[in-house]
């Protein structure tokens, strides 16, 4: 964390500022500004350990058939004052870092886990964005505005997924409640409807390979796949929304703001010549459809592959970046997601970029002149870029690291694998289960990208994040 320029620690004047948060914490209760939707049958879907919770769901359907959307965002800003010392070390980290096997968080945890965490059965201050969803999958009608909410049911990515894939029953609090089973299939059939009109707009249809540490008794015994399900989708679905809602309300209102882009690529040429190898034909001009339709083609016909494609087309579109956008500006919009007008808002417990984002609204909901000047919206724009590029390489090096110490145990052992890469640092494996990288150290003639070998694990380097194979 050092190295790659973070203050893990938080300074003294954090913990006093924490310490008088205690003493005199801000008064959650409705008033003429704060609407009471405490009794509506809010629910969150996370991660299984997740604490800092950003984000809570809700959704009715309508006469015609459409379906109203509520997203609450906890409403961090109440508790972190602009310029306080909190806001401060936040603005430098910009981003809570996840190791795998601690998180540095952005905000103490005392706040991002606790005070402003959308936890169960507490009440909370929020910010809702609100919008309809067609049966189409069209969004509009968006608003926003302050609400005390009350998450009435914490729920956990995998057990939703299984039940909403039919792949197990409901999770004990949704067996428990049929309004709360009714409520999510509501979401999931308006996430999907989302989900397939961005996919018409060209939005793409990505899937790279994440791997999280199985920690048994503070020792880590295996690394473990994380599957994307449709409760990750449905997550994810509402947030790309929500987003879209708030850049449109701050564009509408003329109010500068913090977009979130990924430029159209200046690799294209190459991604053409990636389809063209692999029997596919892109325009020369980017084309974000042609491409997505490209890479549905190669998903059903090489899944094996298709997560170290998605990887390539990523690493040539480049990285999203934070930028300023003021009125009148043209818009870079986001190529990865067909989407033209995106902010980031939802996780303003773990980004800085989402908590400006959140008190830019609050002033425009109280007629107030806005928080940050361009200059500074700009300087916020370029540091989120910066440290965000910085917690990646923190993660994957660590990601090395802690597949190298599930590995080690399992010297001697065979495993099915594919060539991802042949360059000139060597020959890279990947090992289908579990789904690790490593050095084809011996036997490495003749292989080239695609082939499927057996592979024996000879060595690992847990301080440098080595693993190697021999050819089998």
């Amino acid at each position: 964390m050092l190295a790659n320029g973070f203050e893990p620690e938080f300074s003294p004047p954090v913990q006093q500022q924490l310490g008088e948060l205690n003493a005199h914490p801000p008064q959650v209760a409705p008033s003429g500004a704060i609407r009471d939707l405490r009794d509506l049958l809010w629910s969150s879907i996370d991660n299984d350990t997740s604490r800092d919770l950003d984000q809570i769901e809700f959704a009715e359907r309508l006469p015609n058939g459409e379906t109203r959307i509520l997203v609450g965002i906890a409403d961090v800003d109440t508790f972190v004052p602009k310029t306080s010392p909190i806001d401060l070390h936040a603005g430098k980290e910009t981003t809570t870092v996840y190791t795998g096997v601690r998180n540095f968080p952005m905000l103490p945890e005392q706040l991002s886990t606790g005070t402003s965490s959308l936890l169960e059965a507490a009440d909370k201050l929020s910010i809702v964005i609100e919008f309809v969803v067609g049966t189409n999958g069209i969004v509009h009608s968006g608003d926003i505005y302050k609400a005390i909410v009350r998450n009435k049911a914490q729920l956990t990515y995998n057990a939703v997924g299984a039940w909403l894939e039919n792949m197990s029953g409901p999770p004990g609090k949704v067996a428990a409640s049929p309004q709360l089973q009714a409520q999510l299939r509501i979401q999931d059939e308006a996430a999907q409807a989302l989900k397939n009109e961005r996919y018409r707009h060209g939005a793409l249809n990505i899937e790279t390979i994440e791997i999280h540490p199985l920690i048994l008794n503070e020792r880590i015994v295996d690394v473990v796949k994380q599957e994307k399900s449709r409760a990750t989708e449905l997550i994810e679905d509402f947030m790309i929304a929500a987003n879209e809602v708030v850049a449109r309300m701050l564009e509408t209102n003329k109010v500068s703001s913090i977009r979130r882009v990924v430029k159209t690529p200046e690799r294209w040429p190459r991604i053409v010549e990636l389809a063209a190898k692999l029997g596919g034909r892109l325009p020369a001009v980017p084309d974000s459809k042609a491409l997505n339709d490209f890479l549905v083609q190669r998903k059903a016909a090489d899944p094996d592959h298709f997560p170290d494609l998605s990887l390539a087309v990523i690493k040539l579109m480049g990285p999203g970046e934070y930028v300023l956008e003021r009125p009148g500006d043209p818009e870079q919009g986001h190529f990865g997601l067909a989407v033209q007008d995106y902010t980031h808002s939802t996780a303003p417990n773990r980004r800085f970029a989402d908590l400006v984002t959140q008190r830019l609204i609050k002033a425009l909901l109280a007629s107030q002149p806005a928080p940050y000047s361009d200059d500074e919206l700009g300087a916020i724009a370029l540091n989120c870029t910066s440290k965000e590029d910085a917690a990646r390489k923190v993660e994957r090096e660590m990601s090395k690291r802690i597949a190298a110490v599930a590995m080690s145990s399992r010297i001697g052992e065979v495993f099915d694998a594919i060539v991802t890469g042949v360059n000139q640092h060597g020959t890279f494996v990947r090992v289908l289960k579990p789904a690790i990288e490593g050095l084809l150290a011996q036997g490495q003639q003749g292989a080239d990208v695609g082939d499927k070998l057996r592979v024996k694990l000879i060595r690992t380097d847990v301080q440098r994040g080595y693993i190697d194979f021999a050819r089998d």
